[in-house]
């Protein structure tokens, strides 16, 4: 049975993630700041008072201990509406300690349970490309996920030597709380798509930004 790690799965694309690698027979740990009925629901591990903001992450290395972990997702996020002439520079700031910095301290705490074999996935967002950006605005969230599309791709390469494989993924316009209902498809259908790229996750397409259908995105 593999153990699965998500953060920020309380509620939209973590919780989702949770439920269906549950119903798979994985292993879930499901970190969060505040558990959600919807969350505790579903019997899996809770670890709560997990802030990716905190750098001890509230203590999860250490409540983990020694416990293999096969994949971990870093999925907590956070989404500011904002343009050129309303910039919030603690915004900013803050969507990049979340967004950006969050998942690699996140990844840096639990490399020590993982093996050869690991996968690490990044939920990011093609909003991040700069290729990709043909209407401006949002700066600081695409200028936080284009820093965390950096790091997965360095991951990627300096993971390698120790069979770590990372995904960096877009999970698509999803409707959730973060886009206020707005969006393409549903939270289930973006976890589908997700899980399925990081079952395809290997040694040889580490590092590689996709989208959840599949296609390679643009950096």
């Amino acid at each position: 049975m593999k153990t699965v790690l998500i953060t920020g799965a309380n509620r939209g694309i973590g919780l989702e993630l949770a439920r269906q690698y549950a119903a798979r027979g994985a292993h879930v740990i499901a970190t969060c700041r505040t558990p959600s009925p919807d969350l505790t629901a579903l019997g899996v591990r809770v670890e709560a008072d997990v802030d990716v903001n905190d750098d001890a992450l509230g203590g999860l290395a250490e409540r983990l201990g020694d416990a293999p972990i096969d994949v971990v997702i870093n999925n907590a996020g956070v989404l500011a509406q904002e343009h050129l002439g309303a910039l919030d520079l603690e915004g900013l700031r803050h969507q990049y300690e979340v967004n950006a910095l969050g998942p690699l301290k996140t990844t840096l705490a639990l490399l020590p349970n993982m093996g050869p074999g690991g996968k690490i996935a990044l939920i990011t967002s093609r909003m991040g490309s700069i290729a990709d950006n043909t209407s401006g605005g949002m700066y600081g969230y695409r200028m936080s996920k284009a820093a965390l599309n950096m790091a997965g791709a360095s991951l990627a390469l300096d993971l390698a030597p120790r069979d770590i494989a990372v995904a960096i993924l877009h999970p698509g316009f999803v409707r959730t709380g973060m886009t206020r209902g707005a969006g393409y498809i549903d939270a289930d259908e973006a976890a589908r798509g997700l899980i399925a790229r990081i079952d395809e996750l290997n040694a040889d397409n580490s590092g590689t930004f996709w989208h959840a259908n599949g296609e390679t995105l643009p950096w």
